[in-house]
């Protein structure tokens, strides 16, 4: 158990309102080292665990609030990224190595949802988020098979980078957007009406895209794609919704915090990359911070939102 003050962490506040999302007594705790690059968190209210994957190590962890144990919840893992949790309760997974999206049944079984389309594999699954009505959207960049690091090294058979939407009823795939260079995490707003996706091709291209981009949602569809808030330090990547719509995403520095009408106004510091976030704990007000190594957490007075 690692509680306390950490060194190289802290709170940075640009606005006034992002004071009174701190509990004012409270610090950064780093609750578990030992990874390669985490990443994927996902809080299972149920069982009071958070999942989350170690990528290079090909492993998945789990981390139990009840008493700060920490174990290996899945390995080998196929070299998982994101997770999620689905209105059921089961556990849907990002994987590099099998280039596809996969659900954990309650039985411990393993489907797969997404492997192909148009009867091309997809890339490298990275990040997903379950709608209301059971539909499971996700991105698909390229970084599990571009070396042997987070995946194995192959080609695109898809030949570009997108969005996609598997369907809750009759699992059909469909792209929803296939104008960014690198996808990466997303998150829908609490009414479900905006859907935003992180664009994180600068990772490979100096002048290559580093934001946040905001979509209408209308059913299967998403229209818009406006900028909505370019990252000043890194990247950003993996980010989750509180239920006043704040965004809540990592960066190279920490956790930046935005208002829903793209106003930044404080940041979590982290000593190291932070690449996803959830949020977690009995009500909800506990942020799981991921950083390159470590599992991070602090209390707040937002909430995330609910997945039911």
């Amino acid at each position: 158990m690692y509680h306390g003050w950490i060194e190289g962490t802290g709170f940075e506040e640009r606005d006034p309102r992002f004071a009174r999302l701190l509990t004012g007594h409270g610090r950064v705790e780093r609750l578990w080292t030992g990874a390669r690059w985490c990443e994927g968190p996902a809080w299972f209210a149920a069982g009071r665990y958070l999942v989350w994957s170690d990528i290079p190590n090909d492993r998945m962890l789990r981390w139990d609030e009840t008493d700060g144990s920490v174990s290996v919840f899945r390995a080998p893992a196929m070299n998982s990224n994101g997770n999620t949790v689905d209105r059921q309760g089961r556990l849907v997974t990002c994987e590099h190595r099998g280039r596809r999206v996969t659900r954990t049944e309650l039985d411990g079984r393993v489907t797969v949802l997404a492997d192909r389309h148009d009867g091309r594999r997809l890339n490298s699954p990275n990040d997903a988020v379950v709608k209301s009505d059971g539909s499971i959207w996700f991105t698909d960049p390229s970084y599990g098979i571009l070396s042997d690091y987070e995946g194995d090294r192959g080609d695109s058979e898809i030949g570009a980078c997108h969005v996609y939407r598997i369907d809750g009823r009759s699992g059909a795939l469909s792209v929803v957007a296939d104008d960014f260079v690198k996808p990466n995490g997303l998150a829908f707003s609490p009414d479900e009406g905006k859907l935003y996706i992180a664009d994180t091709g600068g990772s490979h291209d100096a002048d290559g895209p580093r934001h946040i981009r905001v979509f209408d949602v209308a059913g299967d569809r998403l229209t818009g794609g406006a900028v909505f808030a370019e990252c000043e330090a890194g990247l950003f990547d993996g980010f989750r919704c509180d239920t006043a719509g704040r965004i809540w995403t990592s960066a190279g520095d920490g956790v930046h915090c935005y208002t829903p009408e793209g106003e930044l106004i404080g940041k979590i510091l982290i000593p190291e990359l932070v690449a996803n976030v959830c949020f977690g704990g009995p009500k909800l007000n506990r942020l799981l911070i991921c950083g390159t190594t470590s599992l991070y957490s602090c209390f707040l007075t937002a909430q995330g939102v609910s997945p039911v």
